[in-house]
């Protein structure tokens, strides 16, 4: 939940460009960030993968007015409309991209590759048909922010009281590395988004770092079955609420333009 999803990028730095905010140029090079090269496949009109910038310009042509993203879970299809090929695969990948206005889908698959020592990463995005509908579970983002400040409140006092919080060197390395990152000024979103977005990912983020230090610094001070089970209860739904609040922010521009 703390990095940023490559569909949170394509999207939010795709909306940018199709505003005329932003270059192609620079709209790709933000999407592409620390992987080595990004293309797309199953582009209507190309029989062979093609670099994002045709990808993005092509997507417009063919009507794309918007981009929007889903982060979908077992259970929880979360900003997916179908159909069902689509949301299968997005499933597979937890994240997908949504063009409005085209009536497609883009759905990234992450391959390593080079010599041991200097692996790098490609990403695949696989063009599929969607159907234009209303995401699933979507919230405004008001009701994204209401809701986040109450998950962590209330987890971290459930946590607190059961002692299962994270402790130890793991948990202050990981709190270290987001304040360390928070600090760079790095850009969150893209030019366009209101400020609102730009909070709500951000208490987003720091929810998903309370979720991330307490699922993974070990059962802390749970000795027992009946804790270690009411610390997976407590963070279930407060990871689905910064789920929900990160496709919110980054949806938030498109619903902001009347984009439908």
């Amino acid at each position: 939940m703390l990095s940023e999803p490559r569909s949170g990028r394509l999207a939010a730095w795709g909306n940018a460009l199709l505003a005329g905010l932003v270059s192609p140029d620079d709209a790709v090079t933000a999407v592409i960030g620390e992987d080595a090269v990004h293309r797309v496949e199953g582009l209507p009109g190309e029989s062979a993968p093609v670099g994002l910038t045709l990808a993005l310009g092509r997507l417009r042509a063919l009507g794309a007015s918007g981009l929007r993203i889903a982060l979908p879970a077992p259970g929880h299809p979360l900003g997916l409309s179908g159909p069902p090929e689509f949301n299968t695969r997005a499933l597979e990948a937890e994240e997908a991209v949504i063009c409005e206005g085209a009536a497609l889908g883009l759905v990234p698959e992450v391959y390593e590759a080079g010599p041991a020592g200097d692996v790098h990463v490609e990403v695949v995005w696989h063009c599929l048909p969607v159907r234009e509908a209303p995401p699933a579970d979507v919230p405004s983002l008001g009701e994204a922010e209401r809701e986040l400040a109450e998950a962590l409140r209330d987890a971290t006092a459930l946590l607190s009281r059961l002692d299962l919080a994270g402790s130890g060197p793991v948990a202050e390395a990981a709190i270290d590395a987001y304040r360390a990152r928070a600090e760079r000024g790095r850009e969150v979103l893209a030019p366009g988004y209101p400020p609102r977005a730009v909070r709500v990912l951000e208490l987003a983020q720091r929810v998903g770092l309370l979720v991330s230090v307490a699922s993974e610094n070990g059962p802390g001070g749970a000795v027992s079955a009946s804790e270690i089970a009411a610390r997976a209860e407590a963070l279930r739904p407060v990871e689905r609420t910064a789920r929900r609040a990160q496709v919110a922010a980054y949806n938030s521009v498109v619903v902001e333009r009347g984009v439908r």
